[in-house]
């Protein structure tokens, strides 16, 4: 058969270019943490277990005004275990339609990005905010409007940025692909707003997290890893919005729902993200979590099967 011109061009493009060495993929090392209040007890069961990663929350022995000599020890105990602090947590609804509440909000929140700079940790988490019974379109404008006024000076000066979880039952729109975009196109790509991406998330509102992660990988900066459990014997009978209330999915340590962790880890490997992995241990069968702020040992045990599983994807 005579072959044309254009495709003897394809052939040798294909041969040239599989003559090319294939250049290998950097190491994967991300850090593997856990999310904790702080206390010194927490820290050092993070360390003796392996973890190299932590997320605190502010609040409790962290308040967002600690005094100083709390956060020269927060920060040299960090040092001295040899663990990186990703994010703070700091929960807020940045756009409260009370607008009194809103104002403390705001203010407890620029708090918190100070401090986050005090204790030299790139990242504060919350949730986007909302204002219920808006449009969407209205509540970005609002979004945009407070951050760029209240929150964009001090990330500038401290070298801060802030991130979203997409927790839905939380003050958020950022709680997937949909209130992505609009925030992202909203805050004209800014520098300083991007994803503590947690997969449970996208996984009950019956999402896909593993195309979300891949469509949004550029803006995920720090991750929460967490599972669903769906219980399917309830939701059959129920429906997403039962009559009785009857709870119908869960969350759970990773491993033990139906997060397609495989296909997770595999976007951010490709992506070569180095960041931080958190485990957000939200799972009930280890409750109670704390005790006069120290992990009791049921909780702990949640942490250590979970960083188990883990260990099956995630290299030391």
């Amino acid at each position: 058969m005579k072959q044309t011109r254009r495709a003897m061009l394809g052939a040798l493009a294909s041969a040239a270019a599989s003559a090319q060495p294939r250049r290998r993929p950097a190491p994967w090392k991300p850090k593997l943490g856990i999310l904790t209040n702080y206390s010194q007890g927490n820290l050092e069961f993070a360390k003796q277990e392996g973890f190299t990663s932590v997320q605190l929350g502010v609040g409790g022995n962290l308040p967002a005004d600690a005094p100083d000599e709390v956060v020269s020890n927060v920060r040299s105990q960090l040092d001295r275990l040899g663990l990186y602090c990703s994010s703070l947590m700091a929960v807020e609804n940045h756009t409260a339609p009370d607008l009194a509440a809103r104002a403390a909000g705001n203010a407890r929140f620029a708090k918190s990005i100070e401090l986050a700079a005090r204790l030299k940790v790139p990242y504060v988490a919350t949730m986007s905010g909302n204002m219920p019974g808006r449009k969407l379109a209205e509540q970005v404008g609002e979004i945009v409007k407070v951050y760029t006024e209240k929150y964009f000076p001090l990330c500038q000066k401290h070298n801060v940025k802030i991130i979203w979880e997409p927790w839905a039952g939380g003050p958020n729109i950022a709680t997937g692909p949909v209130g992505y975009e609009a925030l992202f196109k909203g805050f004209n790509d800014s520098p300083y707003v991007g994803l503590l991406y947690d997969p449970s998330h996208l996984q009950w509102q019956f999402m896909d997290p593993v195309q979300a992660a891949r469509d949004f990988i550029d803006k995920i900066w720090d991750v929460h890893l967490k599972d669903t459990e769906i219980l399917w014997h309830v939701l059959r009978k129920t429906g997403i919005n039962p009559l009785n209330n009857a709870r119908w999915w869960r969350f759970r340590l990773p491993g033990s729902g139906i997060v397609d962790w495989k296909g997770f880890f595999t976007v951010l490997q490709e992506a070569g993200y180095q960041g931080a992995m958190n485990i957000e241990h939200e799972d009930e069968f280890y409750y109670p979590a704390y005790a006069n702020g120290e992990f009791t040992e049921q909780y702990k045990a949640g942490f250590r099967l979970a960083h188990k599983f883990l260990r099956q994807h995630v290299p030391e």
